[in-house]
This record gives C-alpha cells, structure tokens and sequence, in this order.
C-alpha cells in the first residue's frame, strides 16, 4: 500500500463513516423522503445524512478548518489554515432513480500566498464498488493501491469521452449542443453517466480518454481535477487556459487529447 498523510487517513475515514448509510439508503430508495431544491434538482435525506457526517467527523479532527458544502454552504473556520470542500453525494439524479453510480467526493484547500487557494489532497469515494480514488499533491494518484495514469491514447478516433448534458433549469443547451456538433463526429464515443468526480476519477484511471462540462460547482469537481493532474492529465477551461472556476468550464484529458478536444471545443464556441 502506498504511503500517504495522516490528513488523507482523516478524509477516507469520514467518507467510510458516511458510506453504510448511503448503501443502506439506496437499497430502500423507494422509501426515501425528498424535496425539491430547485428545477428538476432533487435533494434526498440521504444527501443530507451524508453530509452531516462528514461534517461532523472531519471537525472533530480538524475543529478549525472551514469546510464547503453542497448543501450546507460555508461553514466557517481560521481562514490562514487549509478548508475542505465536500460534495456528500454526488450523483444525487442517479441515486434517486436507483442507478448504481454515484460517489463521496472531499477535497483540502491549502492556502497560498496570492490569497487563492490549491487543493493537496483528494478523494473520490464510491460506496457500492468500495473504490477509493485518491491523490495527494507530488505523491501521485492512486485507486486504493493501485498507481492511476491517464489513458496514453492520441487520437481522437480511438477516444471515448465523458460529458454532463444540461437538464431543466441548469446549463446552456445551445452551448452543449454547438460543443457535441464538433466532438462527436471526432470521436469514437460520448458518455454521460451523471457524476461528474466519477467522470475525472474515471478519466485519471484511463477508463475515459477525455470529459468535458460546464456549470459546476467547486465541491463537484475539485478533487477530481487533483487526481486527473496527480496521474499525469491536464485540466483546462474551454479555451485551454487556466480559469476552470472562474468559468465553469472543465475539459481533461492527456496531453495530445487535451490539445485536441480544446481546439474543437474553442472552435466551437467562436
């Protein structure tokens, strides 16, 4: 087993305390009590249990650390110390209909000196298969002790690719649909399996050759991008530049598929 942090062992064992129940849940999700948190985005109590005790398992071991949430927002915490970034139940569409794909994901912010902050530790958590998606910055990423690198394909021909489709109330159709037109005739596959940290998890361990998306949120997908870079990819905004936050736009892939897919997409948006 490859060595890792003390703050890694902290996040895994949140993330295994909070996955039982989340297995439990989905076995009953007929049962499930859910509400309507927006448009066709559903929030279920399992999503909130989740988080609940990652919550409360990552501030009993580090009580002063600010943590972000889906669904409880910020929580505050010394803002010179590092903040972990937590989506509890990502996949939640998928959940709820009884589709076996869904994931923990919990990212660590460490402060910089700019003001901005980097995330160093990553783990994408996915209960029903007990995979363990991780990195740690310079350390590599890994699928519990198995060394991750992205796909070594480099043409677009040979490449499948992931995507998230907008839906009712989120995203921009026109946009997505302009990007499909030019990627599609390229490739020689696009996926939309509705979780998009299993997306970069899966792009880091070279099941996906590429994924493209826009209009998420940073609990999303900031420890997917950590373990896409920890095994050897690259994680750009549409235009192959560096403001994925700021833009809400994320396209990985390998080098080569990296500056091909960002040329389509560019392209298409001109």
């Amino acid at each position: 087993m490859p060595s890792h942090s003390g703050l890694f062992t902290v996040i895994e064992r949140a993330a295994r305390k909070a996955a039982p129940r989340l297995r439990r849940d989905f076995n009953e999700v007929q049962h499930l009590q859910v509400s309507r948190k927006g448009p066709a985005d559903f929030v279920s109590m399992a999503d909130k249990r989740s988080e609940q005790t990652l919550v409360e398992e990552l501030r009993k071991a580090r009580p002063d650390w600010a943590i972000l949430a889906e669904e409880g927002g910020e929580l505050p915490g010394d803002p010179n110390k590092p903040r972990f970034v937590i989506d509890p139940l990502d996949g939640t569409s998928n959940f709820l209909h009884g589709l076996p794909h869904f994931a923990i994901s919990i990212a660590v912010e460490e402060p910089m000196a700019n003001s901005k902050r980097e995330v160093t530790t990553a783990l994408v958590y996915q209960p029903l298969t007990d995979e363990s998606f991780w990195a740690e910055k310079g350390r590599g990423a890994w699928v519990q002790d198995q060394r991750l690198r992205v796909s070594s394909r480099r043409d677009l021909s040979e490449a499948l690719i992931a995507t998230g489709i907008p839906f009712l109330g989120h995203g921009d159709f026109v946009q997505w649909s302009r990007i499909f037109g030019a990627v599609a005739p390229e490739v020689a596959g696009i996926r939309r399996f509705g979780s998009a940290a299993l997306d970069l998890a899966w792009v880091a361990a070279g099941r996906y050759d590429g994924y493209w998306e826009s209009n998420l949120q940073p609990w999303d997908v900031a420890a997917g991008m950590l373990l896409v870079k920890e095994a050897g990819g690259f994680v750009t905004d549409f235009r192959g530049g560096d403001k994925m936050i700021e833009r809400s736009e994320f396209l990985a892939a390998n080098d080569v598929l990296q500056s091909k897919l960002h040329k389509l997409v560019a392209g298409a948006l001109r």
